[in-house]
């Protein structure tokens, strides 16, 4: 009795710090379709004028150019990188190896304003390169490819390793089997890694903050445009679409990674 009250409690306090942390995101397509520059109760009306006014907004859909194009190359790079790292990581033994392993997970701990100072020191005083797009992207993938790694390790462990093995028995060459047989076994988790390196790029602000330049990405120009009561509503509408989309690819690339890692449990029995 004493075990099944702790787990209506333990459920209870997980359903309000859901809602706690998630309603008010969920409120952004409720007023995004309000009459009205201001984001109050009662709604004044419905109208979609404001997806119209996102739809025919150059500089907004130049933002969204540069941060999709950033937000491919990132994914693309982060990826190859995780699953390298990743088939090192699950394949071989090594010196240093946790060493490394924790050098390549630093920017998941490190906060990215001393990240964001950091590289913006680099890139400027040391190296002297113009701050762009470029500088963005390499950014993120240094914030990416931690991701793409476990996600990698997680999936390269899901399978048989003897199946590797067996290749190497008959005659394959390493890399012959690595195409031919991990990465084909793999390609769930390189999906996953793709979409979730893709949506995090596409979502970062900070140290695309720093490393901007000129050219801004979707997140600075939304940023931006809050100093705008009138523009709010935009906003709101261009927030909304980006948090369906993101919730979508998130949930589609875990889908993805689950539904591999299962498919490889079967095959192994």
């Amino acid at each position: 009795m004493t075990s099944r009250i702790r787990l209506d409690l333990l459920l209870l306090y997980a359903v309000l710090y859901m809602v706690f942390i998630y309603a008010p995101v969920l409120l952004l397509p409720l007023f995004s379709f309000n009459d009205s520059i201001y984001v109050t109760f009662p709604l004044k009306g419905f109208t979609t004028k404001w997806y119209e006014e996102m739809a025919n907004n150059p500089a907004l859909l130049a933002a969204l150019r540069n941060s999709v194009e950033v937000g491919i190359v990132v994914s693309i790079i982060s990826t190859a990188i995780g699953l390298l790292a990743a088939k090192a990581i699950t394949r071989y033994d090594f010196p240093g190896k946790s060493a490394i392993i924790g050098f390549i997970s630093l920017p998941l701990v490190v906060p990215y304003i001393f990240l964001a100072i950091a590289l913006l020191t680099i890139a400027r005083k040391y190296l002297d390169i113009e701050l762009s797009l470029w500088t963005i992207g390499a950014s993120h993938i240094l914030a990416c490819s931690p991701f793409a790694m476990l996600v990698m390790v997680s999936r390269l462990e899901g399978f048989d390793k003897n199946l590797e093995e067996a290749s190497l028995d008959l005659g394959e060459g390493a890399w012959s089997t690595f195409w031919r047989i991990t990465f084909p076994l793999a390609l769930p988790g390189v999906v996953a890694s793709l979409l979730l390196c893709f949506t995090t790029s596409f979502d970062e602000y900070l140290l695309a903050a720093f490393l901007s330049g000129n050219e801004t990405t979707l997140p600075i120009y939304i940023f931006s445009q809050l100093r705008f009561p009138a523009k709010l509503p935009g906003t709101l509408a261009l927030g909304s679409c980006i948090l369906m989309a993101s919730f979508a690819i998130v949930t589609f690339s875990e889908w993805l990674r689950r539904r591999g890692v299962q498919g490889s449990n079967v095959s192994g029995i």
